[in-house]
């Protein structure tokens, strides 16, 4: 069951997906980096909030590693589309910070 903190976390995520999805829409990035980038950002929100609804501390404990793995995806395809157009630093800093939220989990 989702605390108050997570909440505000899961909150956050979804800006932070939708965030991605303006960004997408606004740039030129080439439809495999762009569909990569969004699948990527708003899969760490869904896998954090399905863990929080988890069957199992084991389970828990996937879904918080599926998503500190797409955050991690979520970094190199920022990196690629950086190379390729202007990207907000705030995405970058707020996908930084969502790695270090959940390695700390």
């Amino acid at each position: 069951m989702a605390t108050e903190k997570s909440e505000e976390l899961i909150n956050e995520m979804i800006h932070f997906g939708v965030s991605i999805i303006r960004f997408v829409e606004a740039s030129k990035l080439p439809r495999s980096v762009a569909d990569q980038l969004m699948r990527s950002a708003t899969s760490i929100g869904a896998n954090f909030s399905e863990a929080q609804e988890a069957s199992s501390k084991k389970d828990f404990v996937n879904k918080i590693f599926i998503a500190k793995k797409e955050a991690f995806e979520t970094k190199y395809w920022l990196r690629i589309a950086s190379e390729l157009t202007d990207v907000n630093q705030i995405l970058i800093d707020k996908n930084q910070k969502f790695l270090m939220i959940l390695q700390k989990i």
